[in-house]
């Protein structure tokens, strides 16, 4: 049955791309992850109407990984039957990547790094989301067991089929980083984005990958820079019966503890005086990097992802604030 969608004209009025490194690919700053709120436990109508929103408002980046859900491979068939119904007249005005490196499938060949996994599961995600290539192919985590070579080889492979335009990793640190830039530009593949961690409350990518990115002429697109949800007013009076804390395994209620929400009352004083969520101020603080391209945002409702698409219209931080920040974190 045709989708009666039709995207606002206005959409791109009002949002500023940015150029992914030394490529021509321009994303959005803030882009929509699938991660955790795409999947059976909630509501397909939802998940609809937060994608749609997110496309009528300037997000042309999806970002979704194979295990992604629950269960795993959920939030790529979800996003599959949104593409089909809705979403397939606007294909080419739309970035989908996914990734693969994480347990999928029970045996040998169902984890990590090798070829036969990383080819086998992108052929798997291509089925699942109906289409015939992703715009960006990761290796999700970097596999000590297997040579990187190999993995990086997949993923040349998946170019020259035709079935991904760009390569991407996730987590790799420095070593890591440059070792695989250097084996993707050897092959004619050259590395477009390292998709790390990296928030206010874990500044580990500051340590020298940030550094390998851009010097490998690609950019960094961050996950979980809401630190699971801390980083907003959620817990600033305890801890909400269904909120992340007690329903997720990435966050646990012991996590809160009493010298991390004296930060993040701290840091929400911050946002305030700026006329800002805390949520907002964290986006507008990991977009400060200027190797930052996009940072990776989820949603659990339409309302929540219009708040944080906010951060974009926020003034720019100055010295003294991004002083203010680094002192509420020490």
């Amino acid at each position: 049955m045709p989708s009666a969608f039709v995207a606002d004209p206005a959409r791109y009025d009002s949002m500023t791309y940015r150029r992914a490194g030394r490529s021509g690919l321009r994303l959005p700053p803030l882009s929509l992850g699938l991660w955790q709120n795409f999947g059976t436990a909630r509501s397909f109508d939802t998940q609809r109407a937060i994608v749609l929103r997110a496309f009528d408002l300037g997000v042309t980046h999806f970002d979704l990984a194979n295990n992604y859900g629950p269960p795993p491979g959920a939030a790529e068939e979800f996003f599959g039957r949104i593409l089909a119904t809705d979403l397939r007249a606007y294909r080419d005005e739309i970035v989908v990547s996914t990734k693969a490196g994480y347990l999928m499938w029970p045996g040998p060949y169902g984890d990590s790094g090798s070829r036969k996994y990383l080819l086998s599961s992108l052929d798997q995600s291509l089925k699942r989301l109906g289409l015939d290539y992703v715009d960006v192919f990761y290796h999700h985590r970097p596999d000590a067991e297997t040579p990187l070579e190999e993995s990086m080889g997949a993923l040349t492979t998946a170019v020259a089929q035709g079935k991904a335009l760009y390569t991407g990793i996730s987590n790799y640190d420095p070593a890591q980083t440059e070792a695989a830039a250097a084996l993707l530009a050897a092959a004619g593949t050259p590395l477009l984005l390292h998709q790390p961690r990296y928030s206010m409350f874990d500044r580990h990518v500051e340590d020298g990958t940030l550094e390998a990115v851009e010097s490998a002429g690609a950019a960094a697109i961050v996950f979980s820079p809401l630190a699971q949800g801390m980083l907003t007013d959620r817990y600033l009076n305890g801890v909400p019966e269904g909120s992340r804390a007690v329903t997720s395994v990435f966050l646990h209620e012991s996590d809160l503890t009493d010298d991390l929400l004296t930060k993040v009352r701290a840091l929400n004083g911050i946002a305030v005086g700026r006329g800002q969520t805390l949520a907002q101020l964290a986006l507008q603080w990991v977009l400060r990097e200027p190797v930052v391209v996009s940072a990776i945002i989820g949603a659990s409702s339409v309302a929540q992802l219009e708040q944080n698409l906010g951060a974009l219209r926020g003034p720019a931080l100055t010295a003294d604030e991004l002083a203010a920040i680094d002192a509420a974190l020490a």
